[in-house]
């Protein structure tokens, strides 16, 4: 499989060395120092493309890929203001997409036990819901998209939350509101952590990455399963988990 990859920080070099052992080839590496220079013809040589940009470029990204009929992979968070917008774009083209705030298998598998828990913890008003998540200094956009994802599956299964607001260091939160707490330190992968707490305990779940290289697998299983395909698909149908 030709590969283009759309951002090319640590995330690319993982995805790009994961993709040779898997027989791939990386025909093309776009970053911000060559993205100018990079003619419509380099792109449509590619039979995928695997966007782990940055949020300010990643739509224009996706559109130049749906102009060239070259299908994506995004794992590109802070952008989904734009969704909407997207979606139609890629519809007009005849596009191919796939998107995962997070494409590792154990994640998916904690937004699940995420949903269940929540379901269960309707039941009990005395536990306050909280969030955390804690990432790398590089990383832009607050909270990170896996805690939007943990969080919309709490509002959706847990009748007590109508939104879910980032949360400062004292700041107040509102009952009915969901606090999600984004921490920036060292190098770390990414952890995230959803708690359930009382007056008298409090319930507790987790996930720690150790490093980046189950989120690169998990998006060249995505780009294979992208191949000759349009429309709009995403972990559950990867995993068949729906």
């Amino acid at each position: 499989m030709k590969i283009a990859l759309l951002g090319y920080g640590r995330m690319g070099r993982t995805i790009e060395k994961i993709a040779e052992q898997r027989g791939h080839t990386v025909i093309l590496r776009i970053d911000v120092e060559n993205r100018s220079r990079v003619a419509a013809g380099e792109l449509q040589e590619a039979e995928v493309a695997i966007d782990f940009s940055v949020p300010a470029v990643a739509v224009n990204n996706y559109n130049w890929c749906f102009d060239n009929g070259v299908p994506v992979v995004s794992g590109t968070t802070g952008w989904l203001e734009h969704w909407e917008e997207v979606v139609a774009c890629c519809r007009e083209k005849g596009g191919g997409f796939f998107y995962a705030s997070n494409f590792s298998l154990g994640v998916n598998l904690f937004f699940r036990l995420n949903r269940e828990l929540a379901r269960m913890m309707q039941r009990f008003p005395d536990y306050r819901a909280e969030m955390e998540e804690i990432h790398h200094i590089h990383k832009l956009d607050a909270p990170s998209g896996t805690a939007i994802t943990l969080a919309e599956g709490i509002l959706s299964e847990h009748s007590g939350y109508d939104t879910w607001q980032l949360s400062e260091a004292g700041g107040k939160i509102e009952d009915r509101i969901l606090p999600v707490k984004a921490v920036r330190e060292g190098e770390v992968p990414g952890t995230h952590i959803v708690s359930y707490r009382s007056l008298v305990d409090e319930i507790r779940i987790s996930h720690e990455a150790f490093s980046r290289e189950g989120f690169a697998y998990g998006a060249l299983l995505a780009a294979e399963f992208m191949q000759g395909k349009t429309g709009l698909y995403g972990m559950e149908d990867l995993l068949g988990t729906a």
